[in-house]
């Protein structure tokens, strides 16, 4: 029975072996690769939410555009057509005699301008306003993407990592079982060490098929904020671990960092004016307007379609005073300041959150750091310690469990070390997001 073990087991986790490494490198070999720079171009070509963005930009603009046709004059050309069904009859005298003709036809000009008109001027004021606004609600767009892809990227690194560092652990136990399984044969290990290490083995391939699965998934997520087709075949390039240098160079902010690019704000300082106009444009709701007016028409009357048609044309001032419209205007206004002092608070609200948020990711990267330290300093020891202990247990000197010991300490450091640096870096992409920095193409 040990005899058939002995053939099957080691088959076994080299089918083991075989099947998530080539899985990965046939993966590998059939997808694009790539990098960091070219996963945020594509984003920012490909992504709807980018795409969105500047086709709000393109819409405002135009919206901007048409609010300039209100001081341009408005010309039109008009026809009307009357047929008389009965005339009118007035009485002189006792006689009575029928008015007008059966067919009436006019047909003519009209053109009206604006001279004064107080409230055109906001508004072109406001829908200028409204471009600056679609403008930045883009660049937020863009700045967000770019975190996001950022942070999708080093979650595919850091699942690699993983990954890497279960094969290991599954290599070495498949290892230790050979080992071991050839020491029981010749009788120099008991079978409770040979059950052991068989045990071990079982127990690492979950973590080997979980993590093989979180890369297929990560690299999906990838693709998502990317905005291309799932079934595209894409790989990364790089390791997470080529960021420590990243991380041991980065400066903490402190109270150094200014919150003056920050997209969130810059939109409620924008929406700020929008009021700030809005109750200028609806006070002036009490200026007198005055529009010029021109109309040159031809009339034509008679009994039949023999038409004699004469020209008539006047030329005109049209002037309006507002006196009293029910205090209309006067609540609105009132109602625009009440909007106004709001959206006050809420900035204030707002800086005070992102000061807060500035802070918390500052602690959250010192952690991360010292992590990193605290782990780097234990991964060498405890390589130190696992190589002691597997040539102790070559020997015969160190039980499997103690090997065992040795090996979860290296696991464990090397994983704290990956996750420092990845946790790092997605709260560096947010620092970054937050204080508004834009990505350079050009890089």
């Amino acid at each position: 029975m040990f005899k058939i073990k002995s053939i099957l087991i080691p088959v076994f986790c080299l089918a083991m072996l075989m099947t998530c490494g080539l899985a990965h490198a046939q993966q590998a070999q059939d997808s694009i690769i790539i990098s960091l720079d070219s996963a945020i171009k594509i984003a920012l070509e490909e992504s709807n939410t980018i795409k969105i963005a500047d086709l709000t930009i393109k819409k405002t603009g135009y919206a901007k555009k048409g609010a300039y046709s209100a001081i341009y004059p408005n010309i039109s050309i008009s026809g009307n057509y009357q047929r008389t069904l009965k005339k009118q009859k007035v009485v002189f005298n006792g006689n009575e005699f029928e008015m007008g003709t059966w067919n009436n036809v006019n047909a003519g000009l009209n053109a009206s301008m604006p001279l004064i008109n107080a409230q055109v001027w906001q508004s072109l004021k406001l829908s200028a306003l409204d471009v600056e606004l679609a403008v930045e609600q883009a660049r937020s767009s863009k700045i967000s993407k770019v975190t996001q892809v950022k942070q999708a990227f080093y979650a595919v690194l850091l699942a690699q990592q993983v990954f890497d560092v279960y094969k290991t652990v599954y290599e070495n136990a498949a290892k230790n079982l050979e080992r071991t399984e050839y020491n029981y044969n010749a009788g120099k290990t008991s079978e409770y060490e040979y059950l052991r290490a068989q045990v071990n083995v079982k127990n690492a391939e979950p973590n080997l098929f979980s993590s093989s699965a979180a890369i297929d998934l990560a690299i999906w997520q990838l693709k998502a904020v990317m905005g291309i087709d799932l079934e595209t075949k894409i790989g990364v390039e790089g390791t997470i671990d080529q960021y420590k240098s990243d991380m041991m160079s980065y400066k903490l902010s402190g109270d150094n960092i200014n919150l003056e690019n920050n997209t969130t704000l810059a939109q409620l300082e924008l929406q700020s004016k929008q009021l700030e106009r809005t109750i200028k444009m609806t006070k002036y709701q009490h200026i007198p307007t005055l529009a010029a007016t021109f109309s040159y028409s031809y009339i034509a009357m008679g009994d039949d379609f023999n038409f004699n048609w004469n020209p008539y044309s006047v030329a005109g001032l049209s002037l309006n005073i507002p006196i009293f419209n029910g205090m209309a205007t006067r609540n609105s206004v009132r109602q625009y300041k009440a909007s106004q002092d709001i959206l006050k608070l809420n900035i204030e609200d707002t800086k005070r959150n992102l000061n807060v948020a500035l802070k918390n990711y500052d602690n959250q990267m010192v952690t991360s750091m010292k992590n990193y330290a605290a782990a780097e300093s234990t991964v060498e020891m405890a390589q130190k310690s696992y190589d002691i202990a597997e040539k102790m247990y070559e020997l015969g000197k160190a039980t499997l469990l103690e090997l065992n010991d040795a090996q979860l300490a290296l696991v464990q450091a090397q994983l704290v070390m990956s996750q420092a640096v990845y946790s790092f870096m997605i709260t560096k992409a947010s620092v970054e997001e937050l204080v508004g920095n834009e990505y350079n193409s050009e890089k």
